[in-house]
């Protein structure tokens, strides 16, 4: 009984990496992997580029997410925590 608390506990910083890495690379242009890492003022940046320049600008976001969705995927546990929840280091 135990054993499934600790598997539907509270969301593991491990499940926001892989969360924020594929989110990053299939919605990268609308920021939402900013938004799950708690990276507000990022997020609206990358939606607001996106929406405001007609989806001229949305390419742009689009790659910056892709290159942000792979370094998060790549990383290691330990260094994605340290560098974007504990460091919080908003861009790449």
């Amino acid at each position: 009984m135990q054993e499934f608390f600790a598997m539907t506990g509270p969301t593991t910083r491990a499940d926001k990496k892989i969360a924020a890495g594929i989110c990053a690379i299939l919605l990268g242009a609308l920021g939402i992997h900013k938004f799950i890492l708690g990276y507000t003022t990022e997020g609206l940046i990358m939606l607001l580029v996106s929406v405001l320049t007609c989806g001229l600008g949305a390419w742009v976001m689009g790659v910056i997410g892709m290159v942000e969705g792979i370094i998060y995927l790549t990383k290691s546990d330990d260094e994605f925590v340290n560098t974007y929840i504990a460091h919080k280091k908003g861009w790449f």
